[in-house]
């Protein structure tokens, strides 16, 4: 039976995760605070962790350091639902953390519902990953860039259905569990001038795309935004889908918009790798779009980076080296519809010479 810990200061939020895992088939044992829960992952050896952020004693961040420092353990961060929740969840995925449920708002018990299909459906992702996976880990975050980011010139109305003389071209990366951190491995290390937007459909709630844009901002050279609207697609961008949405390619009168869309109903995962593809590929030749598919659980994009593949696109998978969860990566592999497979900080430098 696999074991997971239970870390929270609170008693009720303990009683009901408790609750949910062991329903679920896990032995579970709690903690109180970070101090604690070190000090069990050390003792029990634990197969996962679920870490609240805000504790007493010791702060979930400070719990984190010290359990990746002592015993490398996959750990799931509990975050709440506000935007200073958000980047501390960001520098827990940083610091090693492979995943986060948001915390139940309002009365806790009465919201547990909520979260516990996406608990058990994180804790059994948890068990699959490779914790530390990414050469060089523990690494420190990149560094911010201090390249001055150029407006991009507006979009130039071109041929209905084709890409217009400022946009190329299309990069398509999809990306679940173990996204933000591989993401970091990537997207800093592509130049201000880099000639293609690049869409990002990442697995992620409403309430933490845009504060994960904005701190991805920070660190690349390119202009990092939410798809929170319509926006025309330019170069020099670099656009992150937005939770709760689907991310999808349109063109108006000529001029091709990536925009946010109700989810798709058909489809498991948000924003959907499929959906993003899909769309893309209505609008440009295979010969103008790049799908790189990264670590996270399932299958999503999979069949569609098949099809762009097949149809002459050029797709990169993530190997198993360097993936968090090798689910993705792995399906489309198992497809044939890789061009290539390769480490995650290989990534841009190969990006950088199909495109020089």
């Amino acid at each position: 039976m696999k074991k997971v810990l239970v870390v929270d200061d609170s008693a009720l939020m303990r009683k009901l995760i408790t609750g949910v895992l062991v329903e679920g088939g896990y032995e579970v044992r709690s903690a109180r605070n970070g101090a604690e829960g070190v000090e069990m992952v050390v003792s029990w050896q634990p197969d996962v962790v679920t870490l609240d952020i805000n504790m007493p004693e010791m702060d979930g961040l400070t719990a984190l350091s010290l359990i990746m420092a002592a015993r490398p353990t996959p750990v799931i961060m509990v975050s709440s639902l506000t935007e200073k929740g958000a980047l501390a969840t960001f520098e827990a995925l940083a610091l090693g953390a492979v995943d986060f449920i948001p915390k139940p708002g309002g009365t806790i018990s009465l919201h547990v519902d909520d979260i516990k299909l996406i608990l058990l459906d994180k804790v059994r992702s948890a068990l699959r990953a490779r914790v530390g996976a990414q050469l060089g880990w523990p690494r420190a975050a990149p560094a911010r860039s201090q390249t001055a980011k150029p407006a991009a010139a507006p979009l130039a109305t071109g041929i209905p259905g084709r890409a217009s003389a400022q946009v190329p071209g299309l990069l398509l990366i999809g990306v679940s569990t173990g996204g933000p951190r591989t993401l970091e491995d990537i997207l800093p290390k592509l130049p201000a001038n880099f000639p293609w937007p690049v869409l990002v459909a990442q697995h992620m709630p409403a309430n933490f795309t845009d504060t994960f844009a904005r701190r991805m901002d920070g660190l690349c050279a390119l202009k990092v935004v939410e798809a929170a609207g319509p926006m025309p697609l330019q170069v020099g961008h670099v656009y992150i889908g937005r939770g709760g949405t689907d991310i999808v390619v349109s063109d108006r009168a000529g001029v091709l918009y990536v925009a946010p869309r109700p989810e798709t109903p058909t489809v498991l995962w948000h924003p959907s790798v499929e959906v993003m593809v899909e769309s893309a590929m209505k609008f440009m030749s295979p010969q103008r779009l790049l799908g790189v598919m990264l670590t996270g659980m399932g299958n999503d994009g999979a069949a569609a980076m098949k099809r762009l593949h097949a149809a002459g696109g050029r797709t990169i998978a993530e190997s198993a080296e360097t993936a968090v969860v090798f689910g993705m990566p792995h399906e489309l592999i198992e497809l044939g519809g890789a061009s290539l497979v390769l480490p995650c900080h290989a990534m841009a430098a190969q990006l950088r010479s199909w495109l020089s």
